[in-house]
């Protein structure tokens, strides 16, 4: 059992190293992390622009600032968590937690798309002026 846990556990720590750091080392401070080069390039945001921050921010549990500082991280990390729970439940053999193979077979066709569609359309209404509440 320990076996099959090694996966899902190893991704748990590196999140976690990970989370630990940018929590450790503040983003909000110059230098220590390097600038977006679109933003430096173009001054538009890309999506992943006030990510640090907001990992930041969550690791010191301040959740609508971070939510201020990139939304798309905040939820993307709650899909994160909710993954790899259903990932553990499947290591571990537990199909009365989550059925392998339920769900719509045109949502696993389609959901490249609809993420990149969410991505693309978070991207474009930040960097206009009535995107004001996506901007970091």
């Amino acid at each position: 059992m320990a076996r099959r846990l090694l996966a899902p556990l190893g991704a748990l720590i590196g999140v976690a190293a990970a989370f630990g750091y940018v929590g450790a080392v503040d983003p909000h401070q110059p230098g220590h992390y390097p600038v977006c080069p679109l933003f430096r390039l173009t001054g538009l945001y890309c999506p992943g622009c006030g990510g640090l921050r907001s990992a930041h921010a969550v690791a010191h549990g301040e959740l609508l600032r971070a939510l201020g500082d990139n939304a798309l991280v905040v939820v993307c990390g709650g899909v994160f968590c909710a993954g790899w729970v259903v990932w553990c439940a499947r290591a571990l053999g537990r199909p009365w937690l989550v059925r392998r193979g339920t769900g719509c077979r045109t949502w696993q066709a389609w959901h490249g798309w609809v993420i990149g569609g969410v991505v693309l359309v978070f991207t474009v209404v930040r960097n206009f002026p009535f995107g004001g509440l996506l901007t970091p």
